[in-house]
């Protein structure tokens, strides 16, 4: 049998094999008890309705298919036709994502030209192995002076940016995806308010710093699996760009909405609740979504992610467990936000844990230099408030009260002010006489 035969024999079998369907025999909470139908977990299912709606199979038992809903389940019923779509939940990847806006299973929502021509490439992908990954030393400029000299970040590294609620994420994240350096970012805004995404893509962001990125929305309305998703879409848009070589910052808004959506999912298949509510599985799935940012041989990615602490609670569960994984963190401060400084950076309480690796002795010291400047002015500044200190107790205290107004000079950065590395680097200097 000729090798034209035997394609067109295997296309006439494949063409007469039936098509299994499956049938849904349970919907309960945010979860489809699909029977009949062979499917690995991962795997999508299309549901026969008025509007077809995906889901993907989150659990399998002797009783069925558990699958999690990727739309609105109204108008669903027990005995609708289930079919398998053929595999995971795939995206488009390429060049000609930046610029655009999708959302959070990887589908243009901005009006603009299909992507169908574009490359498809599975959201689940293997993450670097640890000895694969090149060390990092050299450090990506933010544009943002507080982090830039305090706080100084490394091209390949992870930082966690926390926050409460209303104290300046989103505009920070703006005004890093105008002023970095990276050659891509792709930011991922999970959980936000619908009347706040265009704001942000028109007016945080602008066409400046829309041109180079990718912005993935998942908005609070959004099912949870969407949510859920839209954080490993955004990593693997990422991902494909760091496996052509780029350099690329990846932002996430915020890792806390993640945890959530998977909070609900986790509840509603039946996991016990653990710390404050959040399941096991909540856990589980922070280093698998933050350990595949990072270095490669071929680029690197990264990462930054703010996290919603509640109640400006620091040692918040899913803030704890962030900074266990990430390789700094950078803490906003609500006090200094409504004193009208911002960025609202409390450069004291942030640590790059990258900062001997990606720094020269001489910045190193002129950074120590101002902490020890502020470190001392927070110590003695009740006492100079109630004209109780005298000078010349403390060194570092008389400096600071003298240099004050030009170290907030400094710190404060107007959201339209991109400053370069260099440039922060030698106003630092000439700021402590280093």
């Amino acid at each position: 049998m000729s090798a034209l035969t035997a394609a067109v024999h295997e296309s006439a079998l494949g063409a007469t094999t039936p098509l299994r369907m499956g049938r849904v025999t349970e919907i309960l909470g945010l979860h489809l008890l699909v029977t009949g139908l062979k499917a690995a977990v991962g795997d999508l299912v299309e549901i026969d309705a008025a509007s077809p709606v995906l889901a993907e199979v989150g659990a399998s038992s002797a009783d069925g298919l558990v699958c999690l809903p990727l739309g609105p389940t109204t108008g669903l019923t027990a005995g609708a036709l289930v079919r398998h779509t053929g595999g995971p939940l795939r995206i488009h990847v390429g060049e000609e994502l930046r610029g655009r806006v999708l959302d959070g299973l990887g589908r243009p929502i901005d009006g603009g030209p299909s992507l169908d021509h574009l490359p498809l490439v599975s959201v689940d992908h293997a993450t670097p192995g640890p000895l694969s990954r090149p060390r990092i030393d050299t450090q990506v400029g933010l544009g943002v002076r507080a982090l830039d000299s305090l706080t100084p970040c490394g091209r390949g590294q992870r930082i966690g940016i926390m926050a409460g609620s209303g104290v300046g994420k989103s505009s920070l994240l703006s005004m890093i995806a105008r002023g970095t350096d990276a050659e891509v970012c792709v930011l991922a805004l999970v959980g936000e308010r619908g009347r706040e995404v265009r704001e942000f893509i028109e007016a945080d962001l602008g066409p400046e710093g829309l041109a180079r990125s990718v912005v993935v929305v998942a908005t609070s309305d959004a099912p949870p699996v969407e949510r859920l998703r839209a954080a490993f879409v955004a990593t693997r848009i990422a991902e494909s760009f760091r496996d052509a070589g780029r350099d690329v910052v990846l932002m996430m808004d915020s890792l806390t909405r993640v945890a959530m959506a998977q909070r609900e999912i986790g509840l509603s298949a039946g996991e016990p609740p653990a710390t404050r509510g959040y399941p096991p599985s909540v856990f589980a799935l922070l280093p698998r979504l933050l350990e595949r940012a990072g270095t490669s041989p071929a680029g690197s990615i990264t990462g930054l992610y703010t996290v919603l602490v509640e109640g400006d609670d620091m040692q918040d569960p899913i803030g704890d467990t962030a900074r266990s994984i990430l390789d700094g963190h950078v803490v906003l401060s609500r006090r200094l936000a409504t004193s009208g400084h911002f960025p609202s950076i409390d450069v004291l309480e942030s640590i790059s844990r990258l900062t001997t690796a990606v720094t020269t002795p001489a910045q190193r010291g002129a950074a120590t230099r101002l902490r020890r400047m502020l470190a001392a002015h927070r110590d003695v500044r009740e006492l100079v408030e109630i004209g109780a200190y005298v000078r010349g107790a403390d060194a570092d205290a008389d400096a600071a009260l003298s240099l004050m107004p030009r170290i907030n000079a400094f710190l404060r950065q107007d959201m339209d002010d991109v400053t370069d590395t260099d440039h922060t680097w030698q106003q630092l200097h000439e700021l402590v006489g280093g």
